[in-house]
């Protein structure tokens, strides 16, 4: 475990609204402890939460990324990302790689090709990441009886606890308690057009989901080697189309959104090949040109962090371009 410094109380008001415009009148007063990491990081520094707060899910570590110079002088846009404990440091993650978001969003901004910029990197449970990431609306779309199955098969499955999805429930955690405290406790713009959300395979789907059931609070969102599957690939699945049938139906008008998509060609992402067709289609269909939209692919690149952070350098700039 990497040594932390300069421990820091904050006490806060956390005043939780809802995105979906709906009056929710909650607030909750906690102390959130911020410590200064003080791991070897090839640009900025990060602020660690760890163990937030949360009346939604699980307390989770929660890394806030600040670029070199940072200053309470100017605003940040915001980028939220997914599986938070993957982004900074090979040397603590269990795989032994990284999306190395320091030194591409860091080169970035000092090349002035992107807005400046802040990363809230949330955590996920391993045990419960399938629970928190697979969008609930798309998957109430699936018969009653499969999704019976599903929840008896999904310990055999993922090894994971799948017994009910909470993935509305980890989006009111981001918006209704991450974000106040990031727009409290840092010098960030709040309003959409500098509010970001991005993740990989199932953290893919989660920030597909986002920007649909958030649209006035994310202004666009990536999806890298997004898992159409769902769950393990299988021939002739119903569980793709229902995602694609949501966002059809939810997801929100081009002129103020961006949404970018990607896949490889090896490994778990050589499966979602098939569903391409049906992304583009829904893209041309909902209004989005190559201004607003991109679903790429990366010929040779796997379903891992050594792939995307080959190329996440491309939504990077495509989100957060000046």
């Amino acid at each position: 475990m990497k040594a932390f410094k300069s421990i820091i109380f904050i006490t806060l008001v956390l005043i939780f609204i809802s995105c979906k415009e709906k009056q929710q009148g909650a607030t909750l007063e906690t102390s959130i402890e911020i410590l200064d990491y003080s791991g070897e990081l090839s640009s900025g520094i990060i602020k660690r939460i760890d163990s937030f707060p949360s009346k939604y899910v699980r307390p989770r570590t929660v890394d806030v990324w600040l670029p070199e110079n940072y200053s309470d002088k100017q605003k940040y846009a915001v980028l939220y990302m997914h599986d938070g404990q993957m982004l900074f440091d090979a040397e603590t993650t269990w795989n032994k790689q990284e999306w190395k978001v320091d030194e591409i969003v860091g080169g970035l901004i000092s090349e002035g090709k992107i807005k400046n910029t802040i990363v809230v990197a949330i955590w996920n449970h391993s045990d419960i990441r399938h629970s928190d990431y697979y969008p609930q609306k798309p998957f109430n779309l699936l018969p009653q009886k499969f999704r019976d199955s599903i929840f008896s098969e999904g310990q055999k499955q993922f090894g994971t606890s799948f017994k009910e999805l909470q993935s509305d429930n980890y989006l009111k955690f981001i918006v209704e308690e991450v974000k106040p405290f990031i727009d409290s406790t840092f010098s960030v713009y709040k309003n959409p057009e500098n509010t970001f959300i991005t993740g990989s395979s199932m953290g893919g789907l989660i920030s597909m989901y986002a920007l649909c059931e958030y649209p006035k609070i994310f202004g666009g969102a990536a999806c890298l080697s997004t898992h159409w599957p769902g769950f393990m690939p299988q021939e002739n699945s119903i569980v793709p189309e229902t995602f694609f049938k949501y966002l059809e139906k939810s997801l929100p008008a081009s002129k103020r959104h961006k949404i970018y998509f990607d896949y490889g060609t090896e490994t778990l992402d050589k499966f979602y090949l098939p569903y391409q067709h049906r992304v583009d289609e829904i893209l041309k269909k909902k209004g989005y040109d190559k201004t607003k939209a991109r679903n790429l692919k990366f010929e040779g690149h796997d379903h891992s962090e050594n792939s995307w952070n080959q190329r996440f350098q491309i939504p990077v700039e495509f989100l957060l371009k000046k």
